[in-house]
This record gives C-alpha cells, sequence and structure tokens, in this order.
C-alpha cells in the first residue's frame, strides 16, 4: 500500500510542474509621442488568455471635491466598485454624469459626503460638476483582470501568465469624445513603451469676469502710482 502510494505521488508531481504556471513581470510605459515625455493618468488594461477578473477587495474609493478641483483627476475602479464624491470645499458642488457606462446627478450638496454611487458597467465615466463647468474628471470602470493607472513616470507593471495578451490604453487627452483607446498587445514578460499620439483640443482659455477685470484695473492704478 505504501509502495502504490508513493507510486501515485510521483505520478502526480510531473502534473503539478504542468498545472502551476508561473507569472511574468510585464512593465508598460507610455509617453506623448510629440515630446517623448512619460504621461501620468494613463489607465492600462491588460487581458490575459482565459484569465477570469481578479476577485480583488473592495476598499474605500472617493472623488473628492476641493479647490473647485475633483481630486483624482483620473480614478481607476474595477467594476462593482462604489465611490464617494465628498465636498471639501466652502461651496455647493453638484456632481454628474452624462456617460451611457453609468449616468447620474447627485443633489447639491455642501461640506458632506452624499451616499456612494454604484458603478456596475465598464467604461468611461466623464464627471462634471452642475455648479463648476470648469470642474471635469474620469472614472475609468474596468473589466479587465489586470488594470492599473500611470504616475509621473508614465509606468505601471503586471505579474502576467505567459503569452501575449491584449493591451488597452486610455488617456483624458487622447481625443475629445474621451471614449477612445489605444490597442495593442503585451507579452507576459516583456516591457513594452507606447507613445500615445494626444489629439484632444486644448482647453478653451476662460475669459476674467467683469469683477475680475475691474480688480485687475484698480491693481494697475494703483502699482502705477
Amino acid at each position: 500500500m505504501a509502495h502504490k502510494a508513493r507510486w501515485i505521488a510521483w505520478l502526480a508531481w510531473p502534473l503539478a510542474l504542468v498545472c502551476v504556471t508561473p507569472a511574468l513581470a510585464a512593465t508598460v510605459t507610455v509617453t506623448d509621442s510629440a515630446t517623448g515625455r512619460p504621461l501620468a493618468d494613463a489607465v492600462v488594461e491588460v487581458y490575459a488568455s482565459g484569465t477570469m477578473p481578479v476577485e480583488r477587495d473592495a476598499p474605500a474609493y472617493e472623488m473628492m471635491q476641493r479647490q473647485t478641483t475633483f481630486i483624482p483627476y483620473v480614478l481607476a475602479v474595477p467594476v462593482g466598485a462604489a465611490v464617494e464624491f465628498p465636498n471639501r470645499d466652502t461651496t455647493r458642488h453638484q456632481a454628474y454624469s452624462f456617460s451611457p457606462a453609468h449616468p447620474f446627478n447627485l443633489d447639491l450638496f455642501l461640506r458632506e459626503t452624499p451616499p456612494p454611487e454604484y458603478f456596475d458597467k465598464p467604461g468611461v465615466v466623464v464627471v462634471g460638476c452642475n455648479i463648476h463647468d470648469s470642474m471635469q474628471a474620469f472614472i475609468i470602470v474596468s473589466e479587465a483582470p489586470y488594470f492599473a493607472k500611470t504616475g509621473d513616470d508614465g509606468t505601471v507593471s503586471f505579474d502576467l501568465p505567459p503569452g501575449n495578451h491584449r493591451l488597452r490604453i486610455w488617456h483624458p487627452k487622447l481625443e475629445d469624445t474621451h471614449y477612445e483607446w489605444w490597442e495593442g498587445e503585451l507579452a507576459g514578460n516583456t516591457s513594452r513603451s507606447v507613445a500615445l499620439t494626444l489629439n484632444a483640443s486644448l482647453p478653451a482659455v476662460e475669459k476674467p469676469s467683469a469683477l475680475e477685470r475691474r480688480f485687475q484695473q484698480a491693481l494697475q492704478q494703483r502699482q502705477s502710482n
């Protein structure tokens, strides 16, 4: 009986070697094709063949409003994530989106946090404020098993299974609709640099209000006296 158990274990050993596939480190660096500089706020997705979306813990995602700015400017979350919109300003805000992936419209709020929004469909959600037209941000809801957002160095890293995998990259300045992605491939054990052509229009320069113009004129007169 003992010999039979040893024989079964000996047969199972090579099978275990075959079934356990080591993960390989892969790095993606995203740059601006016009300048060669690394791009922050690019969202990188990798779809590994035969890999299901990774079960992730549900951390507290939030998009804060401070100094009439959404922080962070780009937020990447998995499908099913809950996102809160705390107001840390002394003025009221009303966050909203018309994006097909998750249209919503929060009530007007001041120095409080409304109930979270649950993002249950993949896609790009463009967020604005009904009170302040200059405020804009993006929530990227991903169903990819691997995804991450680039920092100032433009780089993300993944531990991937061997093989060639579908690669998608999004950036807020890629084009004006904000819904298009760059697509390519990534091998599980390589480093790849992707230079994006940024075709989005430059934001319009806001003209100073009448009050701001009067203030500037008064300041100039005071400095000239």
